[in-house]
C-alpha cells in the first residue's frame, strides 16, 4: 500500500504518459528523507515516481520540477539517468507535484566499505564513480540546454548563503560551532574554479550500478542540482575519505592495495586526469563546507521530523548525527585557519 490516490495517479498517467495502462501497484521506497519516491508497477512495465513531501516545506527545496527538468535534458546526451516520462504540478492528483520516470533495475550498493567483494572488484567500482562524476563535469550545460540551470556568481559564496538561510529557516538547536562556521565561511570562499552541472548529493549510494559489471546505469537524486564549482560535487564525493566507515558512504581508514579501495589521491589523480585539471587546492575549507551543508540538510530532516513530515523511517538516526556533523564542520574550518 501507499500514501497515494491510486485512482487519480492512474487517470493521470494514461492521460499524460504514452502508452500507460493499469492497474497500479504503488509501493513507496523505504528511503528518500527529502523527496519520497515510489515504484509503480503497471500493466505496462514499472516506473518511478518522485514528488514533493505533503505538508508545508520551505520555498526553495524539494525541487521535482527541477529534476524533472535536468533528467529532460541530460537522458538525451547519454549520461547515464532514467528516462524521464512526465511530470505533474497539479497538487490535485496526489496532493503534490510530481514526476513520473523510467524503473532502472540495477544494484544499490549502501555501505561504501562493499564488503563481500574482491580487491579488484571494489576498484572497478570506485573508479567508474569518479569517471562518471568526471563525465557530468565535461558536459557544456549550454549544449544540453541547461545554460539557465543555475545564477552565475560565485557558487560556493551562494551555497553558504543558501545553507545559513535553510538552517535559520528549520534551526530547532543552538550549536556553537553552527554559529562560528555561519561567520567563517562567507569570509573566506574560495575563487570559483570552473562551472559545470553539479549533482550536489553524489555518493555511492545514489547511483545504480549494472548488476553484473562495474558500470553505473543511472544517476540518482538530482534534486540539488545547478550549476556550479565542479570542486562541490567532487570535494563531496571526497568527504567519504574522511568519513567513518559506518554501513553508509564513508571509507576512511579502509583505503589501499588490500581493500581495493582506491586511496583520496588516486580519486583526486584519476579525476584531474578525466577533467584536465592539474591538481586540486587544500581541501580543508570545502570540507568544512560540506559539513556545514550536511549539518543544513539534516536540521531540515529533523524540523521535518518534529512536524511530522519526515519521510524516511531512518529519519530520527539520521538526526542524531546533527552534533557530530557541527563538530566535523568546525575542525576542518579550524585546520582551514579558522
Amino acid at each position: 500500500m501507499s500514501d497515494l490516490d491510486e485512482t487519480r495517479l492512474l487517470a493521470w498517467c494514461v492521460g499524460h504518459v504514452p502508452g500507460f495502462a493499469g492497474p497500479i501497484h504503488v509501493v513507496k521506497f523505504p528511503g528518500g528523507q527529502s523527496n519520497p519516491t515510489y515504484r509503480v508497477d503497471a500493466a505496462t512495465g514499472a516506473y518511478v515516481l518522485r514528488r514533493k513531501p505533503f505538508g508545508p516545506i520551505l520555498a526553495s527545496a524539494h525541487a521535482v520540477d527541477r529534476e524533472y527538468r535536468l533528467l529532460s535534458a541530460l537522458y538525451p546526451s547519454g549520461f547515464p539517468v532514467a528516462r524521464p516520462y512526465a511530470l505533474c504540478e497539479d497538487v490535485q492528483v496526489i496532493g503534490a507535484p510530481f514526476y513520473l520516470m523510467e524503473m532502472v533495475e540495477g544494484r544499490t550498493l549502501w555501505d561504501g566499505a562493499l564488503p563481500g567483494m574482491a580487491a579488484g572488484e571494489r576498484t572497478a567500482l570506485y573508479e567508474a564513480l569518479v569517471d562518471t562524476l568526471a563525465r557530468l563535469h565535461r558536459i557544456d550545460p549550454a549544449a544540453v540546454g541547461l545554460g539557465d540551470y543555475g545564477k552565475t556568481g560565485n557558487y560556493f559564496a551562494r551555497q553558504v548563503e543558501r545553507w545559513t538561510r535553510q538552517y535559520r529557516a528549520s534551526q530547532t538547536d543552538d550549536l556553537p560551532e553552527i554559529e562560528a562556521l555561519i561567520a567563517f565561511l562567507p569570509r573566506t570562499v574560495p575563487e570559483q574554479t570552473g562551472i559545470s552541472i553539479v549533482h550536489g548529493d553524489y555518493r555511492i549510494d545514489n547511483v545504480l550500478f549494472a548488476p553484473d559489471r562495474p558500470e553505473i546505469l543511472a544517476v540518482l537524486d538530482w534534486e540539488l542540482s545547478t550549476l556550479g564549482d565542479p570542486l562541490a560535487d567532487f570535494s563531496y564525493f571526497l568527504m567519504n575519505w574522511v568519513t567513518p566507515p559506518d554501513a553508509r558512504s564513508g571509507v576512511q581508514g579502509l583505503a589501499g592495495v588490500e581493500t581495493g579501495i582506491p586511496t583520496m589521491e588516486a580519486m583526486v589523480a584519476r579525476y584531474c586526469a578525466a577533467t584536465g585539471r592539474a591538481g586540486v587546492p587544500d581541501l580543508d575549507w570545502y570540507f568544512a563546507y560540506n559539513f556545514f551543508r550536511l549539518a543544513g540538510i539534516v536540521q531540515g530532516i529533523k524540523k521535518r521530523m518534529r512536524d511530522g513530515n519526515a519521510s524516511s523511517a531512518q529519519a530520527a538516526a539520521t538526526v542524531e548525527r546533527l552534533p557530530g556533523l557541527a563538530a566535523a564542520a568546525w575542525n576542518f574550518a579550524q585546520r582551514a585557519g579558522a
